[in-house]
């Protein structure tokens, strides 16, 4: 078994007081309602510790020899409002915040979902997508958790402590409020140490928990290459792999809380029992009143039934901020492709590209692209060819300024797009690519993504241009029909019918089509190329090419091979040098003449 990463904390955020730092900016704009909020608070706090004063009142008065109805009904009725209160403003609080919690989880999850976009195709090319689901959704989560109890308990457990300890101080002498005081030291003290060696295994469990999920989603999104190779039992086994490390973390979690309970329930049981032998020794000895006693143990219940939820509210508080980490975290990663200060819109002429000196690598060991030149007029068509791994799709992708170039430039009319906007460039450029992923959706909201403002009829007259509309005719619900998740229930072909059909609605100056027509039959290619051919005469197009026959009548064609271009020129000339091109051309000829005749034999 090959031993996963150790768990570390996230180089990102170094302390929890950075995680809260953080946050506080998403509640800036509720400083007013949380403000009522903390009123309403301290209001049902007074009259919470105002109940047991008056129920003494009430036992003196009783134990005094009066009946019953001698009891001032001012004081029935103070218990009465009391109580009341404490539910009303309690209530009132949270009716006040509720908007607060949800508008600063909604807040966070938008900016954090930006942010991910605003990411380099790079770390999405690195990403596990069950992991990052998982930790989002724990994020999310442990929002919502922090909010509510910090200010929902952490706050109104101490100002009850605090007007606790103003009674006890006020009425009776110096030990209620010692042991009280002690208990209290002695409580929070033991609840942040063991809460804090509780927290590493939190953050353990999460980790397996996080591989677990981004296994099982990777296999599940690879599920037809699972039925390929019969390879159930195989992912079985990984999955249980990271389940039982993840078992194995949650039972020790689950175990060190148990520690912790048992340890805050002893220190309270001793506490009480200490306040109540000190009560009962006053009312023996004439210094208190049976009301003081049950004021007293009244006092104690209120204080030590929220004490007790505090040990739980700081160890669910240590775990959201261990959960918000990693949220935190993804929002504040470095975004490797951003817009220069003032940049400008992208300016489309003519839609001129030229490639110049450009170079590129991933890494420095690993070059893809070397000094490479070349220009693409206004309305003309370049097709770019050569073996797998020579950098074809990368020009696309720098295109896009999905990386920025290692060396050189790229222009587009004159202007370098790293000089202006994103949103211009990529809304100026229009791409077919060759595993075209589609939403789970409708057909029509697939094509329509293309331009989300289009008509119908515009949707309907470029599924004709790609030639979707009489396969959309046959499907029993039309353009409603669900595609699937990533387009699985449609071919290959008609994913890629689809992908045309919505970058034809885009309407761009700049058209690139990556092996556009690779998963398409001899007849549809023939039908969708003349169509490409029909729309390159009024855009500037890229057409990156395998099949050498789809790319004949380009205007240039571009050899690429090992990061270089090493041929240029159209389709005859280059036969006639004899080159990797020529070389290139027979070989699919004499497959395709294979293929035919393996056909005519069938």
């Amino acid at each position: 078994m090959k031993p996963f990463l150790e768990i570390r904390r996230d180089p990102a955020i170094q302390s929890n007081t950075q995680v809260i730092g953080l946050f506080l900016p998403y509640l800036k704009p509720f400083a007013g309602r949380i403000t009522v909020a903390l009123v309403c608070l301290v209001v049902a706090k007074l009259a919470n510790v105002g109940v047991p004063l008056v129920m003494k009142r009430i036992v003196d008065g009783l134990d005094a020899g009066h009946a019953p109805l001698m009891v001032p009904l001012a004081l029935l009725a103070a218990y009465g409002a009391l109580r009341i209160s404490t539910t009303l403003f309690t209530e009132l609080r949270e009716i006040l915040f509720v908007k607060v919690t949800q508008r600063a989880t909604r807040a966070v999850m938008l900016q954090v979902f930006r942010h991910l976009h605003e990411m380099s195709l790079r770390f999405h090319l690195q990403r596990q997508t069950g992991r990052l689901t998982r930790d989002i959704e724990r994020g999310q989560r442990g929002i919502t958790t922090l909010i509510d109890f910090t200010l929902f308990s952490i706050l109104p457990t101490i100002v009850e402590v605090a007007l606790v300890l103003g009674v006890l101080m006020y009425s009776y002498d110096w030990t209620f409020v010692a042991i009280t005081v002690a208990t209290l030291v002695v409580y929070l003290t033991y609840t942040v140490l063991v809460t804090e060696w509780r927290t590493h295994m939190r953050r353990r469990m999460n980790e397996f928990d996080s591989q677990a999920s981004a296994r099982a989603t990777d296999s599940l999104l690879n599920y037809e290459t699972v039925k390929y190779f019969g390879n159930e039992r195989w992912e079985e086994a990984h999955y249980d792999e990271r389940l039982m490390l993840w078992e194995k973390a949650a039972v020790r979690n689950q175990t060190s809380l148990s520690v912790l309970n048992l340890g805050q329930s002893a220190i309270i049981a001793v506490a009480v029992t200490l306040m109540m032998w000190r009560a009962t020794a006053g009312v023996v000895n004439g210094a208190m009143t049976i009301g003081d006693l049950v004021l007293v143990n009244a006092l104690m219940i209120q204080l030590y039934i929220p004490l007790n939820l505090l040990g739980f509210v700081y160890r669910e508080i240590r775990q959201s901020l261990a959960d918000m980490e990693r949220l935190f975290a993804l929002n504040e990663m470095k975004v490797e492709i951003t817009d220069v200060p003032n940049a400008l819109p992208l300016q489309v002429d003519h839609g001129e590209i030229c490639f110049e000196n450009v170079s590129f690598h991933y890494e420095d060991s690993r070059p893809i692209l070397e000094n490479v030149s070349f220009s693409v007029g206004a309305g003309k068509t370049i097709a770019v060819v050569g073996p797998s791994g020579a950098g074809k799709s990368t020009l696309a992708r720098l295109l896009f300024r999905f990386y920025d170039v290692t060396e050189g430039a790229i222009l587009i009319d004159g202007q370098d797009i790293r000089s202006i906007t994103q949103e211009s460039l990529r809304s100026a450029i229009g791409i077919v690519p060759q595993d075209a992923v589609l939403f789970n959706d409708t057909l029509e909201y697939n094509i329509a993504y293309g331009r989300t403002s289009a008509a119908h009829e515009e949707i309907e007259a470029v599924a004709r241009m790609a030639q979707l509309d009489d396969f959309i005719a046959r499907l029993p619900e039309g353009y409603a029909t669900q595609v699937g998740e990533r387009g699985l229930k449609l071919s290959g072909g008609e994913k890629q019918r689809v992908a045309i059909a919505r970058t034809l609605l885009k309407r761009p100056r700049i058209l690139i089509f990556d092996e556009a027509t690779s998963s398409l039959d001899s007849r549809s290619e023939k039908q969708i190329q003349a169509a490409i051919r029909e729309i390159a005469r009024e855009h500037t197009t890229l057409i990156i090419a395998h099949r050498l026959s789809t790319i004949v009548d380009a205007d240039e064609i571009l050899v690429l091979e090992h990061g270089r271009i090493v041929e240029r020129g159209q389709h005859i000339s280059l036969l006639a040098t004899k080159g990797l091109y020529a070389r290139m051309w027979r070989l699919q000829q004499a497959e395709q003449q294979r293929t035919e005749r393996e056909v005519g034999r069938l």
